[in-house]
């Protein structure tokens, strides 16, 4: 009776034990460096600081957010690629700098296998804005404008927003003045001081077409903006491209299966709580969070090279 009682103390024991060994968390090795692709201040950099603070405090972990701007992630990019692949080295950066962006560089010093994909944050409701004192209310009213003299300037964050503009004036039959700018806050800023007259913007804004200062005069996304759902799309416009992004975490390639669960799930998890402050910023700013990961963040990024590759093609004839 005693030997049966030991052994089924040893075999509780033993029932406790394993599964917590098995499932021990992940821990770093040190302190974690958070690059940020995009301008500090801005919606972005704001979103991935929140996430810095609150991977410490539920996680523990010590995260430094760092700002690693240029070409659209690129410069990003090519420096975490070059990072040790132990979780100690993430980056936050829009999905064009590991499709058109990176293709569109000749040299960029990476390729997307350079990566390990962690997840995304949040899409985009990315619109063709103006002010609404211009008077316009669709792209149809710009060009129409432009087919009688007036000439207008076009903003956009990336290289393929850019060559998007041309490549939609194409289709419309009349040459934007196309203005390069340093993310789409900056986008933003200009044209609501009147130093360009359109742009691409990324959801950033929704209060100014709530508040009825801005206006949406087309979708740059798949389908119709949900702020503004009476505006075409470029593709009802002539133009077939998606120029829908997400933002999303990455690190480099070989990230042990365990760093990259632990990173990721943590990530998601804070992304999809309503009661974080990364949720509430995101959602405020941008919309709904999405969080895509493994494969099926992988299968997006593979479909995103090919339509790129096909409208740099289109942008150099």
């Amino acid at each position: 009776m005693k030997l049966i009682t030991t052994l089924g103390l040893a075999l509780s024991a033993a029932a406790l034990t394993l599964p917590l060994a098995a499932h021990a968390e992940w821990q770093p090795k040190g302190p974690i460096t958070m690059m940020i692709g995009f301008a500090a201040g801005g919606a972005v950099d704001s979103q991935a600081r929140l996430m810095a603070e609150e991977l410490e405090a539920r996680k523990g972990w010590k995260v430094i957010p760092e700002a690693v701007v240029g070409k659209g992630g690129v410069v990003l990019a090519a420096r975490l690629a070059k990072a040790p692949a132990d979780g100690t080295a993430v980056g936050l950066i829009v999905s064009e700098a590991v499709g058109y962006n990176m293709l569109a560089e000749k040299a960029p010093g990476y390729t997307e296998k350079d990566f390990t994909f962690l997840t995304t944050t949040v899409g985009t409701e990315m619109g063709i804005v103006a002010r609404s004192s211009k008077g316009w209310k669709t792209l149809a009213d710009v060009t129409a404008a432009m087919k009688k003299g007036q000439a207008v300037s076009f903003g956009a964050a990336s290289q393929k927003l850019a060559d998007g503009a041309y490549l939609l004036g194409k289709t419309q039959g009349v040459k934007f003045n196309i203005v390069s700018l340093k993310g789409g806050k900056a986008v933003l800023d200009a044209i609501t001081a009147g130093d360009i007259d359109i742009g691409w913007v990324a959801g950033i804004q929704a209060k100014g077409i709530a508040s009825g200062d801005l206006v949406n005069l087309a979708s740059g996304e798949a389908t119709r903006l949900k702020m503004s759902p009476n505006v075409p799309t470029v593709k009802e416009l002539g133009l077939d491209i998606d120029f829908g992004i997400y933002f999303m975490f990455i690190a480099p390639k070989g990230l042990p299966a365990e760093a990259r669960d632990a990173l990721s799930n943590a990530m998601k998890e804070i992304i999809n709580d309503p009661t974080s402050k990364t949720n509430g910023f995101i959602t405020k700013t941008f919309g709904p969070a999405v969080t895509l990961s493994g494969a099926e963040l992988e299968r997006f990024v593979v479909g995103e090279l090919v339509s790129s590759k096909k409208m740099l093609e289109d942008a150099s004839k």
